[in-house]
């Protein structure tokens, strides 16, 4: 008799396991080039930093950025630094470690003179007070310079050190060093090489927005007058007797002032990264801009700065500057800028022809650009200021 015997097929036969594959990370099916493009995107030191930590790819990518911004968000003072060298020599070994940038928040940039306080008077409050000219990067680690109520400070020549290919640098300041009233309107750009190139200053010392009734009719129209009473661009008497010539002068030189402090913070960056095309030294205020080109920057290193021996600020060269004024200027967005002055400024010694001014309404983002653009149709004063 035939046994005939049943054995039911194994799980794995009616339901087969699926076959074990490696974990694919994507980030390795990307290109170098690709991942270099995203961190260019990215631009922020503190992202860039917390990206290195990532992985080891990440960290030997990081460092190949070249577009880097620095934000800075808090002010200390000089007073605080002078114990700088012992924490130095504390903190040399551990410094050097490109990680360390994940663990920074970026920090402070002293405001560049206490001279300022001469001209304008009340400062804007900050995490310190007024001192010379130093800048300074805030973190939470051991491995910086400066230890200011429980957060370290950094200078941005340590953190920017690890960057091997920077060539566009943008570092922005929490605000601008000029302690103007509210209302009032004063704006500066300023190229420099070894010493200044130009700067082009533009105030007000009142701003009246517009009138939401009355943009619609603005945008149909062009603006050709400054003030119905006033067409022939002159200056009026008043002008000289009230102190609105002594208030442009302080302008002036107050911006010059803050121009030349920041263009002298800059010189250890400058040096140690040969690869920068363009820097740009701003604040959030938008109230003042320092750029250098690629040949600015060159002549800088070829050609030493001179520098002030009153304060840690490049010397001022001798000038000369022409000066529109309007005491109502009304832009075609409704906007009436009352008292607005603009001044263009070259060194005596510039070999550019005087007479070209197309630099000078292309300094500012509108609104402002046009109004620069209205002010150089109107009178011309020409002015000269020794070198300080």
């Amino acid at each position: 008799m035939a046994v005939i015997s049943h054995r039911s097929d194994p799980p794995s036969r009616i339901h087969p396991e699926p076959p074990q594959t490696l974990e694919i990370d994507h980030f390795d099916r990307l290109p170098d080039s690709i991942l270099l493009l995203v961190f260019n995107k990215i631009g922020d030191v503190k992202a860039l930093g917390r990206c290195c930590v990532v992985s080891r790819r990440f960290h030997s990518l990081v460092p190949q950025v070249d577009n880097v911004v620095v934000r800075v968000d808090c002010v200390i003072s000089d007073d605080d630094s002078s114990s700088l060298s012992s924490i130095k020599s504390r903190s040399a070994a551990s410094s050097g470690s490109f990680s360390a940038i994940f663990r920074l928040v970026v920090g402070g940039i002293v405001k560049p003179l206490q001279a300022l306080g001469q001209f304008l008077g009340t400062k804007r409050s900050s995490c310190g007070g007024s001192g010379s000219s130093s800048l300074s990067i805030s973190g939470d680690d051991d491995g910086g310079e400066i230890e200011q109520g429980g957060v370290t400070h950094h200078s941005p020549t340590q953190v920017l050190k690890n960057f091997d290919e920077i060539r566009y640098l943008r570092i922005e300041l929490p605000s601008g060093e000029l302690g103007i009233d509210d209302g009032v309107l004063l704006k500066w750009r300023a190229e420099f090489g070894s010493t200044l190139d130009n700067c082009v200053i533009l105030g007000a010392s009142s701003v009246i927005q517009p009138n939401p009734m009355r943009i619609s009719q603005a945008c149909d129209t062009t603006v050709v007058e400054a003030s119905a009473s006033d067409d022939n661009g002159s200056i009026p008497e008043s002008f000289y007797t009230n102190g609105g010539l002594k208030l442009r002068v302080v302008w002036t030189i107050s911006s010059l002032i803050a121009a030349s402090a920041r263009h002298y913070l800059l010189q250890p960056i400058i040096a140690e990264h040969k690869t920068l095309d363009s820097l740009f030294l701003t604040d959030s205020d938008g109230q003042g801009v320092l750029c250098m080109n690629r040949d600015q920057l060159e002549e800088l290193r070829v050609k030493p700065l001179s520098a002030s021996s009153a304060s840690k600020r490049t010397l001022v060269p001798a000038l000369n500057m022409r000066l529109w004024y309007a005491p109502t200027l009304e832009l075609p967005d409704g906007t009436v800028l009352k008292g607005a002055t603009l001044v263009a400024i070259r060194p005596s010694e510039s070999k550019k022809e005087v007479s070209d001014i197309s630099w000078v309404s292309s300094a500012f983002e509108e609104p402002y650009e046009t109004a620069a653009k209205m002010l150089v149709k109107r009178r011309t004063y020409c002015l000269e200021m020794n070198s300080f």
